[in-house]
């Protein structure tokens, strides 16, 4: 079977940078983003509509072509988690984590036993199709390559910090700024930028204290560098629409004759 290349490259300290995919469906995006030197891309299911069946044809794609996808479900539940998990995708990237017991939940549910329940199924994409080892080799080969990042999105979930980042099954933390930077009645002022980097600080300290990856959205090669200095190794840059918009916003005013 085939391993899991983003968490081979974090566990030997590689800077993984990738982008969020929020409006292409065509799994042909995956081999243009890896041609453009990415190492993996990040697909939105909680604000962006693809299906499980667009998820699916990517995931085949992904593990083919080597470069993989983290895709954030609507919900990080066992519904979701177990249909992404045997689809075929590695890495699941999960939204509003705000207790020590829904990250256990999601801990349990995307590992087999002994460290979870995740539901047994039969070959498929997750496996590879690959029948030529034991049910239980299989079993524990996927629990050596599931990647879980949790997302901390509320002013509460900071409050249970330690507990989520000390949990084994947990390899990734992050926080989602927009959302947060809501909840904290902060979003849109002029205090916004200084009180995300704090709970950004925050966030890498626990990762540091517990030997996790931290994971950062960032907008700019300036802001990807000062993360990666700091030991952040899994960068997220912008996202396909924004990405594509400001491409063509620049080249458009270049070609009316206007300054970019």
């Amino acid at each position: 079977m085939k391993p899991n290349p983003m968490r081979a490259a974090l566990a030997r300290g590689e800077l993984q940078i990738g982008t969020w995919i929020n409006m292409i469906r065509n799994p042909a995006i995956l081999s243009l983003l890896k041609a453009a030197g990415l190492d993996f891309a990040r697909v939105d299911m909680e604000h962006s509509p693809p299906s499980i069946e667009t998820i699916a044809d990517m995931a085949l794609v992904a593990r083919a072509i080597d470069f993989p996808i983290a895709v954030r479900p609507p919900k990080a539940n066992r519904e979701w988690i177990t249909r992404l998990l045997d689809a075929g995708v590695w890495n699941i990237h999960c939204p509003q984590v705000e207790t020590a017991d829904q990250a256990a939940e999601i801990v349990h549910a995307s590992h087999y036993a002994p460290m979870g329940s995740r539901g047994m199924a039969g070959l498929g994409p997750g496996s590879d199709f690959e029948k030529g080892v034991s049910p239980v080799e299989r079993r524990s080969f996927a629990n050596e390559q599931v990647f879980i990042t949790v997302m901390l999105e509320t002013a509460g979930a900071f409050d249970h910090l330690e507990a989520i980042a000390a949990m084994p099954g947990i390899h990734a933390l992050t926080l989602g700024p927009a959302d947060l930077a809501q909840d904290l009645g902060m979003f849109g002022t002029p205090d916004q930028s200084r009180v995300l980097n704090e709970k950004r600080d925050l966030v890498l300290g626990a990762c540091r204290r517990h030997n996790k990856v931290c994971s950062m959205l960032v907008t700019s090669a300036d802001e990807a560098r000062r993360w990666r200095e700091v030991g952040a190794l899994l960068l997220v840059y912008s996202t396909d629409v924004d990405v594509i918009y400001e491409g063509f916003n620049v080249i458009a005013k270049q070609l009316r004759g206007s300054s970019p």
